[in-house]
């Protein structure tokens, strides 16, 4: 595989992930359920306005 095919195929997976994570998030919000992450080795629950606060 060439560096431009990897680097192309590599872009259109991290746009998917962006995608998804947005998708995700929307979901949550709308449904006013928390998102479950891994902060510190310790499972956290969070709201969703917490993460979209601290992304920007």
């Amino acid at each position: 595989m060439k560096t431009e095919e990897r680097d192309s195929r590599k872009a259109k997976i991290l746009s998917g992930l962006e995608l998804a994570y947005k998708k995700m998030v929307q979901f949550k919000k709308e449904k006013n359920s928390e998102i479950v992450i891994i902060k510190d080795n310790k499972i956290v629950r969070v709201k969703p306005t917490t993460l979209v606060a601290a992304r920007k």
